[in-house]
């Protein structure tokens, strides 16, 4: 082969692999996936799922019925652990959420994208092998839950100006140290203050970092906008449901307890959430200082 046909060659590839990194750079990312959806009960689905996703190598390490008709499984790999301990806060996508919920006498099961969390989170890899491994335990059919935006556009979303950025949390409470921190949240966690409840806990290895999962359940009418129930009941309004969404997370990092801002953890999630109307933030206006208000009085010192 003549050295002018050799170049000519070289150069085709290195324009074909700018047009496919392109492409893949462009790709619209969602922020759940449907893996199935059929007869069945909720139990019988989550029990399928558990099952086949322990076969995979994941960790089931909570399980959350927020209100009746659906369950979330809260599951951990060793992938994820090891991306989180190399990422600043990564322990929020230390884990993903399976949900199992029934709707118009159908079963839904889904969850949560991996690699679009790993954008949204900042995390240093894609987590595009956890993906494969989710959608080869329980199935693909469809990414849904918004019209999308790429990775480089999840790595930067706030929901407007103003709003919070992922590296904008709310420091909920300062410890003497990590350990002194992470023992007294897992205590008022399990303790159930103020309706706030311990789902699980990750230790994210390595490093001085926990991410706990919480449920949170207003008790009263003046408490509802802190309410899991409540505020998916104005949000989560679409044929596909998005019950993935839940529960928040509160981070242990250091002597620090952090949480991520309302307006950050729900509008990732709900980026397409009309800010005015029936369904919309309007409608949960007070929701994000509820959710700090108690969180902070839950893990405070």
């Amino acid at each position: 082969m003549c050295k002018l046909t050799l170049n000519k060659l070289l150069l085709s590839a290195i324009f074909l692999f700018g047009i496919n990194s392109a492409m893949a750079d462009d790709e619209v990312l969602k922020p759940f996936i449907l893996a199935s959806k059929g007869a069945g009960t909720v139990a019988e689905k989550t029990e399928q799922a558990k099952a086949a996703l322990t076969a995979a190598g994941f960790t089931v390490v909570g399980n959350y019925s927020p209100y009746p008709d659906a369950s979330i499984l809260i599951v951990t790999n060793e992938e994820l652990k090891k991306n989180a301990a190399d990422s600043e806060h990564g322990g929020f996508g230390a884990i993903q959420r399976v949900a199992i919920t029934k709707a118009n006498d159908v079963v839904q099961v889904s969850y949560t994208n991996p690699i679009y969390m790993s954008n949204a989170y900042r995390m240093k890899g894609d987590l595009s092998s956890v993906a494969a491994g989710l959608a080869a335990a329980i199935g693909k059919i469809e990414e849904f839950g918004a019209k999308g935006m790429t990775a480089k556009q999840a790595r930067k979303y706030h929901y407007m100006m103003g709003m919070e950025y992922f590296d904008e949390p709310d420091v909920l409470a300062e410890y003497a140290s990590y350990e002194e921190a992470v023992q007294a949240v897992d205590a008022k966690l399990t303790a159930n203050r103020n309706g706030v409840t311990k789902v699980y806990r990750v230790d994210v290895p390595g490093k001085q970092e926990s991410v706990f999962g919480v449920a949170m359940k207003g008790a009263s009418e003046l408490e509802k906008y802190m309410d899991d129930r409540f505020i998916m009941s104005e949000i989560d309004f679409h044929e596909l449901k998005s019950t993935a969404h839940l529960p928040y997370e509160v981070l242990v990092s250091g002597n620090k307890v952090y949480a991520l801002y309302a307006r950050f953890r729900i509008a990732i999630n709900f980026p397409d959430l009309s800010m005015m109307g029936k369904n919309s933030f309007m409608n949960i206006m007070k929701t994000p200082d509820a959710i700090r208000d108690v969180l902070k009085k839950t893990v405070q010192r």
